[in-house]
């Protein structure tokens, strides 16, 4: 990034920060701050350990120093400012999620647009939500745009804070479905012979009302009704596209699913062996389906720093954005976190990228050279490292 960029970049930060109304998180004076400024060079250099009594009033700090990025800790310290973790004086953090679209199974890097990672991207945290709130029962969430390539969120239950990194290890693989059996989504009992066989059975069954049992079942009613959809011959083929399964079982168990659906609904999975043994595997495509696929570490880090919301992303030049839980469907990130500080506006860039451009609801393909652009476009490529500052 040149240094005519560069000193652009930090005035207008600087011009948005002294117009932001900017919330510092709970407990802000027993955090661990951290920003990274705008310094010329291809690195980065982050300045951390610094207490809110170190920086002063978080807008008056943001509007002086106009930084690239602005970080606070996940935990909360005796001494934040110290040098060393273990001189700061632990006492306990949020739990933080991060879902970063370049991370997704879901998302070809090369092939999806901008636009389509960060909408799969809300895919995976609305998957990530209907864990929290209900398997957990969190209640004290904060939804958050990262103003780059993804989403966070932030529980501060009082119960939660005080957990140690193996305990929310445990968290972290419960909504990944890391080592989930299927064995234990199933509930077992014994009922009473039937006609002709005088020895108890088994039966077994998925709950239909939560938790990664639910997902289950849920996925295998699905197939069931493609199932129930589709000619017998097309049925049985794609049966018979599971390990085991050879035209006599395919058949069986497309009897099951034509002729017990009702069983198969209130979470019956013993309507036949065969059955059976497809809703194992369909169980295992429910759990790589829905499972939330975050940043692991970033979960189990009871020190990580994290972006501030209503600063700016100096990778994006977008605002790292609170999002209300009931606007999270409509929340658009390329139109809504754009700032008003740079709208309104006309500057020149020299596109050093050309490629396509999806910003503010619009999406066009820019060309490299000089160019006359709105400025939060030009904001965006500068920051995103596709253009230099032009001469005005």
């Amino acid at each position: 990034m040149e240094s005519r960029t560069q000193t652009y970049l930090r005035g207008r930060f600087g011009d948005h920060y002294r117009q932001a109304d900017i919330s510092p998180p709970p407990a802000a004076n027993e955090r661990e701050w951290g920003f990274i400024p705008w310094t010329e060079g291809p690195g980065e250099t982050m300045v951390r350990h610094r207490s809110l009594l170190d920086l002063g009033d978080i807008e008056a700090f943001l509007g002086r120093k106009k930084p690239r990025h602005v970080y606070f800790s996940a935990g909360r310290y005796d001494d934040p400012s110290a040098s060393s973790m273990s001189e700061k004086g632990w006492r306990s953090s949020d739990l933080v999620f991060d879902l970063d679209a370049d991370h997704l199974p879901s998302v070809t890097l090369g092939e999806d647009t901008y636009a389509e990672m960060l909408a799969k991207c809300k895919d995976a945290l609305l998957r990530l939500l209907d864990f929290l709130e209900n398997d957990f029962g969190f209640e004290d969430l904060t939804v958050v745009f990262s103003g780059g390539r993804g989403y966070h969120v932030h529980v501060r239950d009082e119960g939660i804070r005080g957990l140690e990194r193996d305990a929310r290890r445990e968290i972290v693989d419960y909504v990944r479905g890391i080592g989930l059996e299927f064995d234990e989504l199933v509930d077992v009992e014994t009922v009473a012979g039937t006609a002709g066989r005088s020895s108890p059975a088994e039966k077994r069954t998925l709950t239909t009302e939560g938790g990664w049992s639910a997902r289950a079942h849920s996925h295998i009613l699905t197939e069931v009704d493609r199932l129930r959809e589709m000619d017998e011959d097309d049925a049985i083929a794609r049966l018979r596209q599971y390990d085991g399964i050879g035209e006599g079982k395919a058949t069986a168990a497309l009897n099951a699913a034509r002729d017990n659906y009702d069983q198969l609904a209130a979470g019956n999975i013993d309507v036949h062996s065969a059955f059976y043994q497809i809703s194992k595997v369909l169980a295992l495509e429910a759990v790589a389906a829905d499972n939330a696929p975050i940043d692991e570490p970033v979960t189990t880090d009871t020190n990580r720093l994290i972006r501030l919301p209503g600063s700016l992303h100096g990778g994006s030049g977008l605002e790292v954005q609170r999002i209300d839980r009931d606007a999270i469907e409509a929340f658009d990130p390329l139109s809504d976190a754009v700032p008003e500080t740079f709208r309104g506006h006309e500057i020149t860039v020299e596109v050093t990228e050309g490629g396509l451009v999806e910003l503010d609801g619009d999406s066009f393909t820019v060309e490299a050279g000089h160019h006359t652009v709105p400025e939060h476009v030009g904001v965006f490529l500068m920051a995103r490292g596709r253009a230099e500052k032009g001469q005005e």
